[in-house]
This record gives C-alpha cells, structure tokens and sequence, in this order.
C-alpha cells in the first residue's frame, strides 16, 4: 500500500487483538490485489442497549488506482446481537475480498463474457 493502514475506533477500546486481526486481513487484501493505494478502517459501537442487532459498525474503504474506491460496511442492525468484534471484522473483509476479485478481473479483462468464449 502506498498510504500505510488507517484504523480509527470509536466508542471502542483500542484493543491490540483487534489491531492484530485488521492488519492480517487487510495484508490478505494485498495478496488479492497487490496495487492498492489506501485502505481506511473504522470501528465505531453504536447501539447504548443491546435489545438488537450487533452493537457494532465497521466501515472499510480501498482505494485502487486508477480511480476505483471499494466501500464495505457492516451495520450494527447487521447480524447477531451475539457477534463479536472479531466475527463483523472478518464479514467486512471477506465481503471486501470478493468485491476486490471482481475489480482485479475486471481490470484484467477477465469476465463471464470471455470466460465462456475460451
């Protein structure tokens, strides 16, 4: 990455699991694909009472040149009130993957069009 990772945590203990976690994830988003300019993450707890839903938000913007953004978030309706930080962390960046693959494809000229013709 050109810009280093951005983490930002909001009504969230900075913890240094989590970091740990994000940093992985966001390394593996690299082995997908290895020209990204930035990646932004943010952790925000929501919910004041747990009667539904994840408390927890998580946002995450990529930026691929030449000029693409990739935006994944996970709302705290999204999922079970019993989800962990950890488990919406991953749901974020497998979603950011798959979105990630279909960008690279794209910008290899790989699509089902071409797939089918060969």
């Amino acid at each position: 990455m050109k810009v280093p990772l951005q983490m930002s945590f909001r009504k969230v203990r900075r913890d240094a699991e989590i970091e740990k976690l994000i940093r992985e994830k966001a390394a593996k988003l690299e082995e997908v694909c290895d020209h990204i300019s930035s990646c932004r993450v943010a952790v925000e707890n929501t919910q004041k009472s747990q009667e539904r839903g994840c408390p927890f938000r998580v946002r995450l913007d990529i930026t691929v040149p030449p000029g693409h953004e990739i935006v994944v978030k996970r709302e705290e309706s999204q999922g079970d009130l019993h989800e962990t930080l950890p488990m919406e962390i991953r749901e974020v960046f497998k979603a950011a993957g798959i979105k990630l693959r279909k960008l690279v494809d794209k910008q290899h000229g790989k699509n089902k069009k071409n797939s089918r013709k060969q």
